[in-house]
């Protein structure tokens, strides 16, 4: 049987995700069984933080082109597609904020700090990686919580004054664990990231 097999995964982004970043957790952990949403923002999201084309309807795009929902999978196979605004932290064993630029469009969004929130404090599994971070620096601080703050964590290298600055213990790792939550350093990073989720959901029981 695999690892995972029932748990439910939400990996959440917005326009300019690093595209990896999604891609590759999408298929490491639907191959341990995991059933995984791709989270996105309604389309009419007015925040644009990038310099490339923006109309409408344009379709949540990552920063090297991927788009969601994702032209090379099918949906309904190793993942699906709904807006956060749909998703319930009851559904959901983790939560994953992959990087890129769009950490800045999810951390001002209070439905993506609620769902955070209530699944930390539901004890489900947290996680981000390289940018994905400042999300959780954000549910802290408008939140209350302690997802960074007395915890060690890892991020991106851009990311270590903010993350030592909301009370983190930054360490260059590539990835890094404690508890429910998991935060890992870059793409390159992402088995081992991938590794430490699969092992706080193993830990965790799936309902």
């Amino acid at each position: 049987m695999p690892i995972l097999d029932g748990a439910r995964i939400a990996i959440l982004v917005a326009h300019e995700f690093e595209d990896i970043e999604l891609l590759y957790p999408i298929m490491r952990l639907s191959e341990e069984g995991a059933s995984v949403v791709v989270g996105t923002l309604p389309l009419s999201t007015p925040a644009h933080f990038h310099t490339r084309p923006w109309f409408a309807d344009k379709p949540v795009t990552g920063r090297f082109g991927s788009t969601v929902p994702i032209l090379v999978l099918a949906e309904g196979r190793r993942y699906t597609h709904r807006p956060i605004p749909d998703l319930r932290g009851d559904d959901f064993d983790a939560i994953i904020f992959p990087g890129g630029f769009s950490p800045d469009y999810l951390r001002t969004d209070p439905t993506t700090l609620d769902l955070a929130a209530a699944a930390y404090r539901a004890g489900k599994v947290v996680a981000a990686i390289c940018h994905g971070p400042q999300v959780l620096i954000s549910v802290d601080r408008r939140r209350g919580t302690d997802i960074v703050r007395g915890r060690r964590v890892t991020g991106y290298a851009a990311t270590e004054d903010d993350l030592r600055n909301a009370g983190g213990d930054y360490e260059d790792v590539p990835a890094v664990r404690v508890g429910n939550v998991v935060t890992g350093r870059c793409p390159d990073d992402l088995p081992e990231f991938c590794q430490e989720v699969v092992a706080a959901l193993a830990s965790v029981p799936v309902r």
